[in-house]
């Protein structure tokens, strides 16, 4: 145990956050938000919530009852069907049709936030990778993969193109990711990576072992840019074809620095 971790302790004054998600095995943003709130020196901590979809409605209405609870996280599958059991979302969470983050007021009330999108595009600055004007391939259109088409087209992307499994759910978000940010041609289609300048996975294809690549980058040039919202593994099998191919990578990890801060305003902790 390092020191920094025997000295935290949990006390009844202590701010509880969750992250709610099934499974939770792979989830790391809570170790992220609690070295965050120790590095800033808050009295807060944040563990994981194996929860099934069948019993999210439930657990949602016991956390509007527990006072020392600040909010939650939201991971999959629940980013979606989190908003039925939401009084209130910020407008961009709205937008989104989705929420990751949730904070619970004094009298048990829940609002939703979305800070996926724009934790994904901030950490690509980080990386040195600009968005405007640049073609996009997105693997899918979930939870994650709603808010980073929008963030991305706001960020000033020329062409995104969203490959799903459900094409239909593929074109639903292209046609309202186009109708919010009409200078972006967006639209949905087959996965094909030979156009692109950035080719972003938000699925979780390449989360466990055995798992197929999520889209065929075999013949794409080093210029080509290549992120995947995955953070367990750190580098995805799709990251690691694409460094031996001579691509620039960015990991799962970078689109939840930026949130932490974020996440921190949000629950005003």
């Amino acid at each position: 145990m390092t020191d920094s971790a025997a000295a935290k302790q949990i006390t009844g004054k202590t701010k509880i956050m969750f992250i709610l998600g099934d499974p939770v095995a792979h989830i790391r943003g809570t170790a992220l938000l609690n070295e965050h709130f120790s590095r800033i020196g808050l009295d807060a901590a944040a563990s994981p919530l194996h929860v099934a979809p069948a019993d999210l409605g439930t657990i949602v209405g016991a956390i509007r009852k527990m006072r020392n609870v600040a909010g939650f996280g939201v991971t999959l599958p629940h980013k979606i069907e989190v908003l039925r059991h939401l009084d209130a979302t910020t407008e961009r969470a709205a937008q989104v049709g989705a929420v990751n983050f949730v904070r619970r007021a004094a009298d048990g009330g829940l609002t939703g936030d979305n800070v996926d999108g724009v934790g994904f595009v901030a950490g690509l600055a980080r990386n040195g990778i600009a968005v405007q004007g640049q073609r996009v391939l997105q693997i899918g259109a979930g939870g994650a993969g709603r808010a980073i088409a929008f963030a991305l087209a706001e960020a000033g992307a020329g062409e995104i193109l969203i490959a799903n499994r459900s094409l239909e759910k593929a074109r639903l978000l292209a046609e309202a990711v186009e109708a919010a940010f009409p200078h972006c041609r967006c639209a949905a289609g087959p996965a094909d990576a030979a156009r692109a300048d950035l080719v972003v996975n938000t699925t979780s294809v390449g989360m466990h072992e055995g798992d197929p690549l999520p889209v065929d980058i075999a013949r794409l040039p080093a210029s080509v840019v290549v992120a995947d919202v995955i953070m367990a593994p750190e580098t995805t099998p799709l990251l690691e074809q694409a460094m031996r191919q001579g691509c620039r990578i960015v990991r799962g990890k970078e689109m939840m620095m930026d949130q932490l801060r974020l996440v921190t305003a949000f629950f005003a902790i």
